[in-house]
């Protein structure tokens, strides 16, 4: 059986991605979200939960991990957040895997990637999507957000790689500075456009 092509789908913060992805899915297109599943791995119960209290003590609870406690413990050292990712990143990969045989008779699935640039996604997908908008918005739209600081998006945005590089990367660029119909439109002839490859 032929496997599905696999359209990575990413975006700095603010940028619509998840708008983007809830039309994709609106269109029938299995959608792996990798956030998505690492806030299951992470939360009440979750398989990673041992692992994760091991290496940061007093980091997890009867609902999971403590996102601020485990944020404070891994924020600006390298180290820690290595040892984090040496954690996570595996689980999510065979999370992946499972979700691609779960669907292989479709003709097209997504994987929501947030970082797919930042940590090298590109090589097992077949195209990139990238969800920009123009930068003031992106500003408007994650300072909105709460608990958002001017400092603490600088940080973010000092960790991805730029927007600019993201779109000179990408297969396909998403619009998301426009009105929510224009976005959903270019979702969907991108749909139509991979059901039947050129």
């Amino acid at each position: 059986m032929k496997r599905p092509f696999i359209l990575g789908l990413t975006g700095s913060i603010g940028m619509g991605k998840s708008a983007v992805s809830a039309m994709l899915r609106d269109l029938g297109v299995p959608v792996f979200d990798a956030d998505g599943e690492v806030h299951r791995l992470q939360g009440a119960n979750g398989a990673l939960l041992p692992a994760i209290e091991a290496a940061f003590p007093g980091t997890t609870g009867a609902l999971g991990v403590d996102r601020a406690k485990l944020g404070a413990a891994v924020f600006g050292d390298g180290a820690a957040l290595a040892r984090l990712e040496a954690i996570v990143h595996p689980a999510v990969a065979q999370a992946r895997a499972a979700f691609l045989a779960a669907h292989e008779g479709a003709p097209l699935v997504v994987f929501d990637v947030p970082l797919l640039f930042e940590k090298g996604g590109r090589d097992y997908v077949d195209a990139v999507a990238v969800v920009s908008a123009p930068a003031e918005m992106q500003r408007e739209r994650v300072l909105a957000r709460p608990g958002m600081t001017v400092d603490k998006f600088a940080h973010i945005l000092s960790i991805q790689v730029p927007d600019a590089q993201k779109r000179a990367g990408a297969d396909y660029i998403i619009d998301t500075g426009c009105p929510l119909d224009t976005t959903r439109a270019q979702v969907a002839a991108l749909v139509a456009r991979l059901h039947r490859p050129d």
